[in-house]
């Protein structure tokens, strides 16, 4: 009888779609808030007097909460005990909370603009919309969990690696849309507090996106026999432990770890790149940046698809990594200072962005068992949040301390100029760890035998 609902439903290619549609777009809104500001790091500067370190200190409020309050822990948790339907609603509306504050904080002008936390000077506008940021980081990375859950409790033994990837696109094309149309929005409202509005609208359609995708899925438990949804199962502290000893498991979360921290950190500071070391002009810079995520849209499910059919998922793994690695290393070039260079690397980097997360993803399904798999996914984004809250603050710091080589004036305002050689090679760093990673993965799926380097759709 399981085995017949199964094909009414998720053997179904239109029904199975088109929860990926509706996952993904949720998906999308978030992605879209969470790169907004990407671009405006010199408005910031400009209109609000921010310092590169006042922007790598907000943008690494993202991962606070996540991290030292275990957020993150506590979200797979509740994605494996609670399931995707509640965890997915509660994720959505605590986005919503974060980004009313991150937009109260930027769009207000504090009388006391000072404040003193454990011996800091900070900036209450950059505390409170650093305070947002992690609230709303909470939401978006528990969002990206219960999706990634979601898609392979209806994609098992099927098109995984293909429905993870169209997953990711729609993610990057959240990141393309804030790059591109930010600046321009920021500009023609002249307030960087501006987009966030916008983000407001685009976080409450992918909530209303969930709750479509939540009918389809009650619909599918409940024919499965269960009025709650299948994958439910009492959490124990040795579920997590036993996660944890797993070896490939560690070396899928530190590639995780090094490879986003050398890809959405440096999205952060991109823009600032492109206007400071290539020259163009600050209203549309954000569109070169916007070519890595552009790359992703077909790549990503492409290779995706590869993986699917052919395998070699943990080789595709470390294609990627060398990509990556050898992009920061001609970005640190400084005689490399055409845009056109400039767009030429970001669409390369956008294929190491396309290789790694088509394969890494995926591949987690292979060796955690799929009751676990929340627990699993939200382990490892608990660890990737540490290199995405850190890395902006060092480099921010770094840029600050070490990198400023002159100002100049752009429409009356006088702008710092920064050299970005010593943050690209920090980047590539990341990328160097990354690869010996992905070496060390595939070395250990030939031992243990997980099948990362075998296809995910059968032929019988």
């Amino acid at each position: 009888m399981r085995e017949f609902v199964q094909k009414k439903l998720s053997d179904s290619p239109v029904a199975r779609w088109s929860v990926v549609i509706l996952v993904s777009l949720t998906m999308m809104s978030g992605y879209f808030l969470s790169d907004v500001m990407s671009p405006l790091k010199t408005m910031l500067e400009q209109q609000l007097d921010w310092t590169s370190a006042d922007y790598g200190f907000f943008t690494s409020g993202y991962g606070w909460l996540n991290i030292f309050a275990l957020m993150l822990i506590f979200s797979g948790i509740a994605l494996d005990k609670y399931g995707a339907r509640i965890t997915g609603k509660v994720a959505i509306g605590v986005m919503l909370i974060g980004t009313a504050i991150k937009y109260w904080a930027i769009s207000t002008t504090f009388e006391n603009p000072e404040i003193n936390i454990f011996g800091m000077e900070l900036k209450r506008q950059v505390l409170f919309a650093a305070c947002g940021f992690a609230i709303f980081g909470v939401g978006v990375e528990a969002i990206g969990i219960t999706a990634s859950k979601i898609i392979v409790k209806w994609f098992k033994g099927k098109e995984l690696a293909l429905a993870l990837g169209m997953n990711v696109a729609f993610g990057r094309l959240g990141t393309l849309f804030a790059l591109a149309i930010a600046p321009i929005i920021a500009t023609k409202m002249g307030h960087p507090s501006k987009p966030i509005l916008l983000c407001l609208v685009v976080l409450c359609i992918g909530l209303l996106s969930f709750f479509v995708f939540c009918v389809y899925d009650k619909k599918f438990d409940k024919e499965l026999g269960d009025d709650l949804e299948v994958e439910k199962d009492d959490f124990r502290l040795s579920d997590i432990l036993s996660i944890v000893k797993i070896k490939a498991f560690w070396y899928i979360a530190i590639l995780c770890l090094m490879f986003y921290s050398a890809v959405f950190p440096f999205l952060k500071f991109a823009t600032d790149l492109v206007v400071l070391k290539f020259g163009v002009d600050q209203n549309i810079a954000g569109l070169i940046p916007s070519i890595l995520p552009m790359g992703t849209l077909l790549l990503t499910p492409l290779f995706g698809s590869i993986y699917d059919k052919k395998g070699k998922g943990a080789t595709i793994m470390i294609i990627g990594a060398c990509i990556l690695v050898g992009v920061h290393l001609l970005f640190s070039i400084g005689a490399l200072d055409h845009w056109l260079i400039a767009a030429i690397l970001m669409g390369v980097l956008g294929v190491a962005f396309s290789l790694v997360p088509s394969a890494m993803w995926p591949s987690v399904a292979k060796i955690i068992d799929q009751k676990r798999l929340g627990t699993a996914y939200s382990l490892i984004f608990f660890v990737q949040n540490i290199g995405l809250a850190g890395v902006p603050l060092l480099i921010g710091s770094v840029l600050q301390e070490y990198c400023i080589i002159g100002t100049t004036i752009v429409g009356g305002i006088t702008t710092t100029n920064y050299d970005y050689t010593v943050p690209m090679l920090i980047f590539a760093l990341c990328g160097v760890i990354g690869l010996v990673f992905a070496i060390l993965l595939k070395r250990e799926d030939a031992i243990k035998h997980y099948g990362l380097q075998e296809p995910n759709i059968k032929t019988k």
